[in-house]
């Protein structure tokens, strides 16, 4: 009886949340695995059965092997330059300013530069991709083209331009990024016991190797969900290719992503069976990813 009250304590508290994420997040991934089996264009009464079609028909695409080479190239790029900006930022701002009494501090201002690091975080994709398509403009109105110009240069393409495009969207992609993981890695520079730091300083060691030798190493697990987290957003950048963009995902579809691609697979080309056999390799994809770093990254861990 005992036994039952408290299961009983427990299934009354979870049975809710536990209802609504089976109905708002499993249910619709049941339902897109089911509807990759079949060639519905959203009007159809009954789906037609078409079974592993739509997963043959992706080898043989081209526009979804061009969104995994861009989602690659973001994979590759994105995680390194944000994780290595924010850890760089991060022990400045609480380790970098060297020892003050009988502890370690950042640099001056510390507390200011975060609340401005962070400030990109908390603005919608929405505002961030209409932010920089101002800041890009290929004409004197441009932010950036307008200093150019003035100086005597040519306006640059940054969005119109093949071989710039991709790189101006990661680094508005970076940008975004960073001040989360900036204010991530203080967290964990801040549980690290600062004798470890004090120690080292004492017995000479600078900057150098603080940040090798002591800060790299115990920020390990944190380095790992922060690789996770920027590897599964590499997967996805729906919302700013949508608005920043030429013709989402332009142009020559250099920018293109899967999610924009599923967007108008389903809701232009009303292909919703082929659209879901894209979503669901996008989902396995993503999936395969975390598994694999989480796998790879995996060590025992150091009892401080």
């Amino acid at each position: 009886m005992e036994r039952l009250r408290k299961y009983g304590f427990v299934i009354g508290f979870l049975i809710v949340p536990v209802t609504l994420y089976v109905v708002f997040v499993i249910s619709p991934y049941i339902q897109a695995f089911q509807l990759s089996l079949t060639s519905w264009n959203g009007y159809q009464a009954v789906p037609n059965f078409v079974g592993l079609e739509n997963f043959t028909r992706l080898f043989k695409d081209e526009v979804f092997w061009n969104a995994l080479r861009t989602h690659g190239i973001v994979l590759l790029v994105m995680p390194l330059v944000v994780l290595a900006l924010a850890l760089v930022f991060s022990f400045l701002l609480n380790l970098g300013g060297g020892s003050r009494g009988a502890g370690m501090r950042g640099v001056t201002g510390s507390t200011f530069y975060k609340v401005v690091f962070f400030a990109p975080q908390v603005l919608a994709v929405a505002i961030v991709g209409v932010l920089w398509k101002a800041i890009y403009r290929p004409d004197e109105a441009g932010v950036i083209n307008g200093v150019v110009m003035k100086l005597g240069g040519e306006p640059i393409g940054w969005m119109s331009d093949p071989d710039l495009a991709l790189w101006s969207l990661i680094a508005v992609m970076c940008w975004q990024a960073v001040g989360f993981y900036v204010v991530l890695f203080s967290a964990g520079m801040s549980a690290i016991p600062k004798d470890y730091f004090e120690a080292a300083a004492l017995d000479g060691a600078g900057r150098f190797t603080l940040f090798f030798r002591i800060t790299l190493p115990l920020l390990r697990d944190t380095l790992q969900v922060g690789w996770v987290y920027l590897g599964i957003a590499a997967f996805d950048c729906f919302a700013l290719v949508n608005v920043l963009t030429l013709d989402a995902g332009g142009p020559d579809g250099v920018t293109t992503v899967l999610p924009v691609e599923i967007f108008k697979t389903a809701f232009t080309y009303s292909k919703v069976g082929y659209a879901s056999a894209m979503g669901v390799a996008l989902f396995f994809l993503t999936i395969t990813f975390a598994v694999l770093t989480l796998r790879v990254t995996r060590r025992e861990k150091i009892e401080l």
